[in-house]
């Protein structure tokens, strides 16, 4: 499938109907979702009528938006009014949101057509889409293996070319780590600069919406559509946007390129070290210079995500309990129960059958750290720690405009492999947790792939509100690559 940028124009032009884009995409997922499991819902009849009002709006000569005629898939936790939105849960299975997420009303205003929901790690908890309660996604480069999370079947809709672009949400890493995972660009925005409302809920002062493309100005495009103040969400910035496409053909000469110690320590896989410091020379080539920097509490952030993230998501999962939405489970009556003990009855069966074990696993642990006599030494702790790693960032940007390193320490691993070993998943993340503790916008590019032919993400971390910055450098990657012959998947 051609890239957003060249849907969208020749659409505008003419030269193709939206609805032969719809069939083309349709047509894929047909094809390629049996064996790799992107989608939950393909919402075929609604993808149709999109196409259509794009074609009529065209033929009235009216203007079409800059999505026009682009298929764009939308993560599960992403409320699209009529469609079902599970959450990748049993908890929420079969429920239809009576409204859309902001991000959704912005890209159907921009005639982007929406072809379905992608599955997910279980309410976004993850780090390869196994957690879900609909099966996992698998890699298009090597089905054996898993996408990433918890966007994984966002990341595979892209890469499989199910559609040129997709929305995932980034908590701690869930849209840059897939985007590695599968060889596609994935942008995580400064916290705030998209709005959240209709994102289900999971670690509210981390949750982020951001594109995956096949290319970065596909990425650059859609957040131009999608960024932008809210007043719906009251976290949302009323900070001016970027012109995020220019940026992708900005110069990068004279950028000066941070490149942290601490990411480049044990357990990163020699192959990927290797990928990343080769797209890093690449940048130095096109005149940018590089430096190291120290971020020093890099090594406490796995255990400050763990223990704020788990505490947000027991406060905001506590809504799901069977008395408003979603899954209902009563439990046999017993004689001589309260009307009180009976509720909790029911609350505890319906919240047992609803969540999965790794949800279950983060509540437990989330209620522990804001427990009385925890709460200070856990959580008001890993707070004050959180503000170290935003100083750390603070400090190196003083002296740099970016930060280069790898989105993860390996490339994809087994589907699997690390189920029974929760730790060892957490750590999947460990390059991607810092810039989300500090709400920074990040992005990953695909770089050169191991001898397996395994994908590599570089990612590149800026100041806040600089996804310019990013976009340029990530541009100038990917222009490399395509120099170098590393042809996309």
């Amino acid at each position: 499938m051609d890239t957003v940028v060249a849907i969208a124009e020749s659409v505008r032009k003419g030269e193709k109907r939206a609805v032969e884009v719809a069939e083309t995409a349709l047509a894929r997922i047909e094809e390629r979702d049996k064996d790799l499991h992107a989608f939950l819902a393909v919402a075929r009849d609604e993808l149709f009528a999109q196409a259509r009002a794009v074609d009529d709006k065209r033929a009235r000569g009216e203007a079409l938006g800059p999505l026009a005629g682009v298929p764009i898939a939308l993560k599960d936790a992403l409320c699209m009014r009529g469609v079902p939105t599970t959450s990748g849960s049993k908890m929420l299975e079969g429920w239809r949101p009576p409204y859309d997420a902001t991000v959704v009303a912005r890209l159907r205003a921009a005639d982007a057509l929406l072809p379905g929901k992608t599955n997910l790690d279980e309410f976004a908890m993850g780090s390869s889409t196994e957690s879900s309660a609909y099966g996992p996604t698998r890699n298009p480069v090597d089905p054996t293996r898993t996408p990433g999370g918890s966007s994984g079947g966002s990341a595979v809709a892209v890469a499989a070319g199910m559609s040129p672009a997709s929305l995932g949400s980034d908590t701690g890493g869930s849209i840059r780590q897939p985007a590695a995972f599968t060889g596609v660009v994935g942008l995580k925005p400064t916290y705030g600069r998209v709005s959240r409302f209709g994102l289900v809920a999971f670690a509210s002062s981390l949750d982020q919406i951001g594109p995956f493309a096949t290319d970065v100005r596909g990425a650059a495009r859609v957040l131009s559509v999608i960024a932008g103040h809210d007043p719906k969400d009251m976290t949302s910035l009323t900070a001016d946007l970027g012109d995020y496409e220019a940026a992708c053909g900005a110069s990068v000469r004279g950028l000066r390129l941070g490149v942290p110690e601490e990411y480049f320590a044990e357990g990163l896989d020699p192959e990927v070290e290797a990928s990343i410091r080769e797209a890093i020379a690449a940048l130095e080539t096109d005149g940018c210079t590089v430096r190291p920097v120290k971020l020093p509490h890099t090594r406490h952030a796995v255990a400050t995500y763990y223990v704020i993230a788990t505490a947000e998501a027991s406060s905001n999962l506590a809504r799901f309990d069977g008395v408003r939405y979603g899954l209902r489970v009563e439990p046999k009556p017993a004689s001589g129960k309260s009307q009180g003990s009976a509720l909790r009855a029911m609350y505890g069966a319906t919240r047992d059958a609803g969540f999965g074990p790794e949800v279950k696993r983060r509540i437990l642990l989330g209620t522990f750290v804001l427990s009385a006599g925890y709460y200070d030494a856990y959580y008001l702790k890993a707070q004050k720690v959180r503000t170290l790693i935003r100083r750390d960032f603070d400090a190196a940007f003083a002296d740099v405009d970016a930060i280069v390193c790898p989105t993860a320490p390996t490339p994809p691993f087994k589907l699997g492999e690390k189920t029974s070993d929760p730790l060892s998943m957490y750590l999947s993340d460990v390059y991607t947790l810092p810039a989300s503790l500090a709400g920074l916008p990040a992005i990953s590019v695909p770089c050169a792939p191991t001898r397996a032919g395994l994908p590599v993400g570089l990612q590149i971390i800026t100041r806040s509100l600089e996804e310019t910055t990013a976009l340029s450098l990530a541009a100038a990657v990917e222009a490399a690559g395509s120099r170098r012959g590393e042809g996309r998947r």
